[in-house]
């Protein structure tokens, strides 16, 4: 990369918020609304439990790996068939161990996101975003 758009990226990086060190519980909420770190993210957890979010874990976990599938019905990888499942919400069959069947790396922030997602959808306020609709 150029020195001009490592420059450029840098301040990116700083504006949205992605080397903000601070994890102070009363820092602001300063992203952008939709994501985790602005107006989204200040939304509090209430009504579920640790449980809940250990499959909300689960789930968003499964969900920021790609979605693997071969060209024949026989030879469908892991990765799709956990997804699939785990498109099913709380009514998914999906255990502790699934997620070590999966192939390939991830974004480790897709994750945070994914779980956001997942937790809104247990509490019933998914999307958290005002001018959304949901469709099943």
């Amino acid at each position: 990369m150029s020195q001009e758009l490592n420059k450029l990226w840098d301040q990116i990086e700083h504006d949205l918020g992605f080397r903000d060190i601070s994890m102070q519980r009363d820092r602001p909420y300063s992203g952008q609304s939709h994501t985790l770190s602005g107006t989204r993210g200040s939304t509090e957890i209430k009504g579920i439990t640790f449980r809940d979010l250990r499959d909300c874990f689960i789930r968003a976990y499964i969900k920021s790996h790609a979605y693997y599938k071969s060209g024949s019905i026989e030879k469908i990888q892991p990765n799709a068939t956990f997804s699939d499942e785990a498109d099913k919400g709380e009514k998914a069959a999906l255990c502790e161990n699934d997620i070590y069947e999966l192939v390939g790396d991830i974004d480790p922030m897709a994750v945070a996101q994914n779980l956001g997602v997942e937790i809104e959808k247990i509490m019933g306020i998914y999307p958290n975003v005002p001018g959304l609709k949901f469709k099943e």
